[in-house]
């Protein structure tokens, strides 16, 4: 397996084990993904990245933090880096997040906008606390922003996490937070994305319309999952959403403690179509970026060779067949 060191002494996992490559033995699949600079790169592969880290109250910290990302993820030659959602806060309490929330066009943003532009990298700001429409709420609103620092489309988070976790606490995200409506995917040098926040993971239909009405080539899903729902499904959750789309998934993870209330899963995961994982953080807690190349004529193939979106049935057919 090819590793290479970053400068904060993690590693970025650049391949999958030949068993797990192996286990797709008709799909045109490369045997390992190459560093940057590689001659043996794919002329159909682009470089993502996908970031992992321990976001707190603290915005000027996590702004370092993302700002020292950004940086390896472009000197790594990423074309797009995704990071978690909450990436900028993560409050103690819930209105916390209420209090700091700022429109797009406000000063958080525009700072992380200025990265994106100055490292000509573009960026997955997967949940981002956008002033709601009155004081007492906000959106979770998942940001794409190019690599020359303007905003080409936004996600408001549709399914909001309001759920008593067995052995956990109760979390109640519609107290603060305003529903999205929108099913959104965006063209992007990489493919076509369709934008996702965390809890949406837990239902299907939204990567459904993403792909087969959207067109989505990749799949975005950047999370802050707890640590016990996280043990659980986490990793075969994303993996359904990858083989049942045919799409790739890169998901970006909060991971650790970010205070005394709070502790999210990490195991930031890229994704192929065939549901192999082609990327991952070897330490579920630490704060580092993967890099995978990603081809999309793998993404052709596996759907020529498994033509579901020719045989699926619409949802008017259930309607009409239903008992």
């Amino acid at each position: 397996m090819r590793e290479i060191q970053c400068s904060m002494n993690q590693i970025y996992r650049l391949n999958t084990p030949s068993t797990q490559i192996h286990s797709s033995p008709f799909l045109r699949f490369r045997a390992s993904l190459s560093v940057a600079g590689d001659s043996t790169m794919s002329t159909n592969s682009l470089r993502v990245a996908a970031a992992q880290m321990t976001s707190i109250t603290d915005l000027a910290a996590n702004f370092t933090t993302c700002s020292r990302l950004v940086k390896e993820a472009a000197s790594a030659g990423a074309k797009l880096l995704c990071f978690p959602e909450a990436f900028s806060f993560v409050g103690t309490n819930d209105g916390d997040s209420v209090r700091i929330a700022q429109p797009l066009d406000g000063p958080i943003m525009d700072q992380y906008c200025s990265l994106a532009r100055e490292s000509s990298i573009w960026l997955s700001l997967g949940g981002f606390q956008e002033k709601g429409s009155d004081s007492q709420h906000l959106f979770n609103t998942h940001v794409i922003v190019d690599d020359t620092g303007k905003i080409q489309s936004t996600y408001r988070k549709i399914h909001l996490f309001d759920v008593d976790v067995s052995g956990g606490r109760v979390y109640k995200e519609s107290s603060f937070t305003e529903a999205g409506k929108d099913v959104v995917a965006v063209d992007s040098p990489i493919g076509r994305l369709g934008l996702t926040v965390c809890y949406d993971l837990r239902f299907p239909d939204i990567y459904q319309l993403l792909r087969f009405q959207h067109g989505a080539q990749i799949l975005l899903v950047p999370s802050a999952f707890t640590k016990l729902t996280g043990e659980a499904h986490w990793e075969i959750l994303l993996r359904a959403r990858a083989i049942e789309n045919q799409c790739y998934v890169i998901a970006a993870a909060q991971a650790g403690a970010h205070n005394h209330k709070r502790e999210s899963y990490g195991d930031t995961l890229i994704i192929d179509p065939w549901g192999t994982i082609v990327g991952r953080l070897p330490d579920r807690s630490s704060t580092g970026i993967v890099v995978a190349d990603i081809d999309l004529s793998l993404v052709d193939s596996v759907r020529e060779k498994m033509p579901i979106a020719e045989q699926r049935k619409s949802f008017g057919f259930w309607k009409a067949a239903a008992l």
